[in-house]
């Protein structure tokens, strides 16, 4: 037992009702939900087809997640990884706006459900919903405004790579302000992978995700705590990795993985934050250069530890063996630093007690 409280920072409840049925296409949505319809797919591909069949395989696993009822069955799922006081970031998401068919239930429904479920006894103070906002809704504010001023939400959900800039007009001038105004934490995906709008799937949508977008959001608005989740993604590690060259400033620029680890060491952003989720399942080759990383001081200071369940259904390891490997890779106290007292400060602004 620790005697410190382990914050996972990025979390996911949402359903298969809760996605667009025409996302990526039609074919696949109604694939996904029949588990045996995947199977087949899968058990006839892993034949001629190894990889593909596999990673039908594991798309089957991520989707059997997906299928059940309710946010609070998924919530269900992954409690036992965790222990009993563990606190959950929940992030959810809202793809219908960004050139889909509405979902059966849409993203004011999902967050009415998470609202009642951060409200049950059974899950008191164990999740911390984030309201989601897509500016391409042109209701966005003011549902993010409800989340917060009604439901007691505790922070705010981009995803650029929908099909909008994190420098849109709407959260420029709207959303930003009120979350310096009423001290909300920022979380935005970062990385090359996930889901994406119609029509910025590859190098568009990629583009608007970059780290370098939150320069001008981070000069404009200094008190705002921004984290860009996946420290630039598992794609971005494995050029990293291969070498990128470290005197080559166009190399580096490119590679988000160490644009982010610039931008933070620099000292420029002293409120910008980064998360692992995702990112360590690919534990055995990113691990050596996580453990490396954090040995910077400033850079200890603002990652957070995060998993990004569901998703990481997908792959072997489950929560329970990425948070141990990584607690004991790092220390003890690192792992502290990063599942404890990073966290506190960037959802609250403050140091833990």
């Amino acid at each position: 037992m620790t005697d410190y409280r382990i914050t996972n920072c990025h979390l996911h409840l949402f359903t298969l009702d809760h996605v667009p049925e025409d996302f990526p296409v039609a074919i696949v949505g109604a694939i996904r939900k029949n588990p045996k319809l995947i199977r087949f797919f899968s058990n006839i591909l892993v034949g001629p087809f190894r990889e593909l069949g596999l990673q039908v395989e594991k798309l089957g696993r991520m989707a059997a997640v997906g299928q059940l009822k309710s946010q609070q069955q998924v919530l269900r799922s992954v409690l036992p990884q965790y222990p009993d006081d563990a606190r959950f970031v929940v992030l959810p998401m809202d793809i219908a706006a960004s050139g889909y068919k509405e979902a059966p239930k849409d993203i004011a429904a999902q967050h009415r459900e998470l609202f009642e479920l951060s409200k049950d006894p059974a899950f008191k103070d164990r999740i911390l919903p984030f309201a989601k906002v897509n500016p391409r809704r042109a209701d966005a504010f003011d549902e993010f405004r409800r989340c917060i001023e009604e439901y007691g939400f505790h922070g705010l959900k981009i995803y650029p790579k929908l099909g909008y800039d994190p420098r849109d007009p709407m959260l420029m001038s709207k959303v930003y302000p009120y979350c310096v105004d009423h001290n909300i934490p920022v979380m935005s995906h970062c990385s090359r992978g996930g889901v994406y709008g119609r029509g910025f799937k590859g190098k568009v949508g990629q583009d608007l995700g970059s780290p370098r977008n939150y320069e001008r959001v981070l000069k404009e608005f200094p008190e705002l705590r921004v984290c860009l989740a996946h420290f630039g993604g598992s794609d971005e590690w494995d050029d990293y990795i291969a070498g990128i060259d470290p005197l080559d400033a166009q190399s580096r620029s490119r590679n988000w993985v160490a644009t982010i680890r610039d931008m933070i060491t620099s000292g420029d952003f002293p409120n910008l934050y980064t998360d692992i989720s995702y990112t360590m399942f690919d534990f055995e080759e990113n691990i050596p250069f996580l453990s490396v990383f954090l040995e910077n001081d400033k850079l200890r200071d603002r990652v957070l530890f995060g998993s990004d369940y569901y998703m990481t259904k997908q792959e072997d390891l489950s929560e329970r063996a990425v948070s141990m490997r990584l607690r004991h890779a790092l220390g003890g106290d690192t792992f502290r630093q990063i599942a404890h007292v990073n966290p506190t400060r960037w959802l609250t602004g403050t140091e833990p007690a």
